[in-house]
């Protein structure tokens, strides 16, 4: 059955999603953890338990291995350009995979890609042989793989839970990335200071062979093919869906927002772990690892609701905090009050993301999904290029705290302009 092409401004009915099948039973799974029930889903979840750490480890190996190479602010933030650009630039793309063709083939296609590309990085580096511009090329082509990964993973996992537990299982799926962020950057500060970056490369890339062993033990239904459309005209018909949804198309600009405001934090992190606080990858290990347990704790609180109604009130509430949590660490003169609001942060910040994430995908039809998800995935990934040159330049002229600091006061004027809106026209849910 071909999508509608023509929505005319009002707010489509979300599909019924009663025919996608519930899991079974299973006894003993905490009311927190309900999602688990499903097969697919556990099997998402163990493939993404080990990847994920992976990842983590690469993210902070490539952050550490340009500051040594350069001790540059504006490369730092060149490198987060490089890598998340592609996300911006290809999310209709990415989308328009994720409508049109099985998800769960294109997963499975982007995770194998990544893995190669890990095991490319990590190659270049363990020979000696790595230069800034190929960091920065492989972050680009990881940034293009991303562009169609995020929305059909996103889209996937209704596939994999059915609409009852969505919230759970985005929560869940939240929490199990940001417990990696817990492992992962702390192995991969001890081991860039044992043995270099090379080896948490290495290590990442055998990560994926578990989620893409994981996806493919998967049983789901058969993807039934949509009748041709013009592609130009299906990325098109998804952006009109999301303008003309006010709802999806208000909790996007918040995101964007988020986005932006938390750039200058995460880009110039290295910076405040060694120039300020002088401690090294372990210092940069040890924050970004409190930031997860924290995010951990966030989308495990989350998960335990039920009831999407509500979840406009988190996104604003996370957003002030974020905003406060920032002007205290960019003020800071001291590392263990820095540490102390890492927790903070990532708390905050995970709440706000799987909150906006749920509501809309309660909100829209499942032929929409996998467009508008792309578009969910460049406004909280694809716009961070933009927020990370922008940290560079910033940290470049007055200094890395005047630049996390000015994400603080774009958190907070987001989450009021936000609150601001919800009293005018709450959303529906």
């Amino acid at each position: 059955m071909a999508a509608p092409l023509t929505p005319t401004g009002g707010e489509m009915a979300p599909l019924d999603l009663a025919e996608v099948p519930a899991g079974g039973p299973l006894p003993g799974i905490p009311h927190t953890f309900r999602a688990m029930r499903h097969r697919n889903f556990r099997l998402f979840i163990i493939g993404q338990i080990v990847s994920l750490v992976g990842t983590w480890m690469q993210n902070v190996a490539q952050s550490w291995l340009v500051y040594r190479l350069t001790h540059s602010e504006l490369l730092l933030g060149t490198a987060w350009f490089c890598g998340q650009i592609a996300v911006f630039a290809l999310g209709p793309l990415g989308g328009l995979a994720a409508d049109r063709y099985s998800r769960h083939k294109v997963v499975i296609l982007t995770q194998t890609l990544s893995m190669l590309q890990a095991f490319s990085l990590a190659a270049l580096t363990l020979t000696g042989r790595v230069q800034v511009w190929h960091i920065l090329s492989l972050a680009g082509v990881l940034g293009a793989i991303n562009a169609f990964d995020m929305p059909g993973r996103q889209a996937l996992v209704i596939q994999m839970t059915g609409k009852d537990d969505l919230i759970n299982a985005i929560s869940l799926n939240s929490a199990v990335f940001n417990a990696a962020r817990i492992v992962g950057p702390g192995i991969a500060g001890l081991l860039v200071a044992a043995v270099g970056e090379g080896t948490c490369f290495a290590l990442n890339g055998i990560s994926f062979l578990a989620v893409i062993g994981c996806l493919a033990a998967m049983r789901l239904p058969a993807f039934e093919p949509k009748a041709p459309v013009s592609p130009w005209a299906h990325v098109m018909d998804g952006f009109r869906y999301a303008w003309h949804h006010r709802d999806v198309r208000r909790v996007l600009a918040m995101m964007a927002a988020a986005t932006l405001s938390g750039m200058p934090a995460l880009v110039l992190m290295p910076f405040f772990a060694d120039d300020i606080f002088h401690r090294g990858s372990r210092g940069l290990g040890f924050l970004m690892g409190a930031m997860g347990t924290g995010a951990v704790i966030g989308t495990l609180v989350l998960a335990r609701r039920t009831r999407v109604s509500g979840l406009a009130r988190v996104m604003v509430y996370s957003g002030a905090m974020t905003g406060g949590a920032y002007l205290a660490f960019a003020f800071s003169r001291h590392f263990y009050f820095s540490l102390a609001v890492m927790p903070v942060i990532g708390y905050s910040v995970m709440q706000q993301m799987a909150s906006a994430n749920t509501t809309i995908q309660t909100l829209i039809p499942d032929e929409y999904r996998g467009r508008t998800m792309a578009l969910y995935a460049m406004t909280v990934v694809g716009l961070g290029p933009f927020g990370s040159l922008a940290a560079g330049a910033l940290a470049a002229k007055f200094g890395p705290r005047a630049a996390v600091a000015a994400g603080g006061l774009l958190a907070l004027a987001a989450a009021g302009t936000f609150a601001l809106s919800l009293r005018r026209r709450p959303i529906a849910g």
